[in-house]
C-alpha cells in the first residue's frame, strides 16, 4: 500500500477510502492486509497495456553442433516459422540452442524466460516438447501458463532419427546419478558409465 500511494501521489488511508467506495480493487492476503495488484495501477494511472496475444517466440532447439551443420537446426526453424506464419503470429523472437534437452543453463532458452516475465509474447512455439526440456515439461507448461503464455507444440511424437540424442541423454544422466553416489574418479563410477554403453551398444 505504501508503495502504491507513492505512485499515485496519495496518502494510505485515501487508497482505504477508495477501496470501500469500489474505485480500487485490492486483494487481501493473510491477516487481512490489502494489496493492490499492478494492473490496477496502471489502470488508474491511465497505462494500456500492449496487446501480446498474437505475439509469439519460436524455440528451436538441436542437441550437437554435427546436427546444426547437418542443417537439422535451419529446418526446424523454418518448420516452425511457417507453422507460425498459418496461425497468422507475428513472431517476434526466433530463439535457437545448441545443447541437451537436460543443460538448465542455455542461452536462448533463458532468453525465452525473460520475454514471458516482461510479458511480450504470449505464445511460445517449439517442435516437440523435447525440445523446450527432456523432463518436467508440465512444470514449463505450468509456469508459463501463470504469466498468460500457452506452449503450442507443432508435432506429437518425438521422430525416430532423435535415438542418438536419447542414448546420449540416457548416458549423461547415469554418470551424473554414478558421479552422485560414488565420485567421479571412482572404479564404481567407470564401471556404471561404461555397463550402460555396453549395454546399449548390444
Amino acid at each position: 500500500m505504501k508503495e502504491a500511494s507513492k505512485i499515485l501521489g496519495v496518502s494510505v488511508r485515501r487508497l482505504q477510502i477508495w477501496d470501500r467506495e469500489g474505485k480500487i480493487e485490492c486483494v487481501r492476503i493473510i491477516g487481512g492486509r490489502r494489496r493492490i495488484p499492478e494492473s490496477e495501477l496502471k489502470r488508474i494511472l491511465g497505462i494500456r497495456e500492449a496487446d501480446v496475444s498474437r505475439r509469439a517466440a519460436v524455440y528451436a532447439r538441436v542437441s550437437s553442433h554435427d546436427q546444426k551443420q547437418k542443417g537439422d537446426l535451419e529446418r526446424q526453424k523454418k518448420s516452425l516459422l511457417d507453422y507460425a506464419r498459418s496461425k497468422g503470429y507475428d513472431v517476434v523472437e526466433v530463439l535457437e540452442d545448441v545443447a541437451s534437452g537436460l543443460n538448465e543453463n542455455r542461452e536462448a532458452l533463458s532468453k525465452l524466460f525473460d520475454l514471458i516475465e516482461r510479458k511480450e509474447i504470449s505464445v511460445v512455439i517449439v517442435g516437440f516438447r523435447d525440445r523446450l526440456t527432456r523432463f518436467g515439461f508440465k512444470y514449463l507448461e505450468r509456469y508459463f501458463s501463470s504469466h498468460d503464455v500457452r506452449i503450442e507444440v507443432v508435432n506429437g511424437e518425438e521422430p525416430k532419427d532423435a535415438y542418438q540424442e536419447l542414448v546420449e541423454d540416457l548416458i549423461a544422466l547415469v554418470s551424473s546419478f554414478a558421479e552422485k553416489l560414488y565420485g567421479l574418479r571412482s572404479h564404481k563410477y567407470e564401471k556404471v558409465v561404461e555397463g550402460v554403453k555396453q549395454l546399449i551398444a548390444e
